[in-house]
């Protein structure tokens, strides 16, 4: 088993709840400090007051920011430089869902989910990418989806948009190979975490797509997550039957997956 990698700043976006939160936790023992953001200041602070709790020796700082908002963005990368706090990992989590078709999607809910889910991982990767490179040391982990494998019809955007961060994390990672700095892209299934509430359309009462046996719990996707990270892999599907799905997915023919997808309940 490799030896779990110790960091001296972990940057977690998305932090307040959800895998984010449970990230946040996992690597409290790892690290020095912990930059915790997300929109939610008070969930923020009840988690640093918790982390504080456990791991007295661990520094926690709390940035609260919409990542979806370009401006908000600088200002985090402005004060993470003015607190000499550059992270050497740097865990893209924060995310956005709309479930339901794209013809009747709130084009304002769109945009914010594209900035979020792409703009902003791209652009907080940039700007602190450079300084893993001068001290020849970091880690990127970047949130994807089992949706990336998938043209999702009712999570057109979304599962574009996490295409998008597999893809580039693939790349990036070719890229930074020569500074061994490794970057993960993980790709959970279904998780119990409020992402589906929060995807879900005002009024709408339907079911987020999965199955409920494909559930996967948060601590299982963030301990896998790291074990892959430590062990330098490229990707991980926590979860077996997720892991599964990846196979079977990457072996169809994209006019079976078009046949499959066309198969999904509708609403009357």
């Amino acid at each position: 088993m490799p030896q779990p990698a110790i960091f001296s700043c972990a940057l977690i976006t998305g932090a307040s709840s959800g895998l984010g939160e449970e990230f946040a936790l996992q690597l409290a023992s790892r690290v020095d400090k912990l930059v915790l953001v997300a929109r939610r200041e008070t969930l923020l602070r009840q988690l640093a007051e918790r982390i504080t709790s456990l791991y007295p020796s661990v520094e926690v700082l709390v940035h609260a920011a919409d990542l979806s908002d370009a401006g908000e963005r600088d200002d985090l990368v402005e004060n993470l430089i003015l607190q000499r706090c550059i992270p050497d990992l740097l865990v893209n989590n924060a995310g956005l869902g709309d479930y339901g078709e794209f013809v009747t999607a709130d084009w304002a809910r769109l945009r914010a989910m594209l900035s979020l889910n792409m703009e902003a991982l791209t652009h907080l990767t940039h700007a602190l990418l450079p300084a893993m490179i001068r001290c020849r040391r970091g880690a990127i982990i970047n949130v994807s989806s089992l949706a990336s494998l998938l043209p999702l019809p009712d999570f057109a955007v979304y599962a574009a948009s996490k295409a998008y961060v597999t893809s580039f994390s693939e790349a990036l990672r070719i890229e930074l190979r020569d500074h061994h700095i490794p970057v993960l892209a993980v790709c959970p299934g279904p998780v119990k975490t409020q992402f589906g509430d929060v995807a879900r359309r005002h009024g709408e009462s339907r079911e987020m797509p999965g199955h409920r046996s494909f559930y996967v719990p948060k601590k299982q996707v963030v301990a896998e997550a790291l074990a892959a990270m430590d062990s330098d892999r490229a990707r991980v599907y926590p979860g077996l039957k997720t892991a599964a799905a990846a196979l079977l997915i990457a072996a169809l023919p994209i006019v079976a997956i078009r046949l499959v997808m066309g198969l999904r309940p509708r609403k009357c």
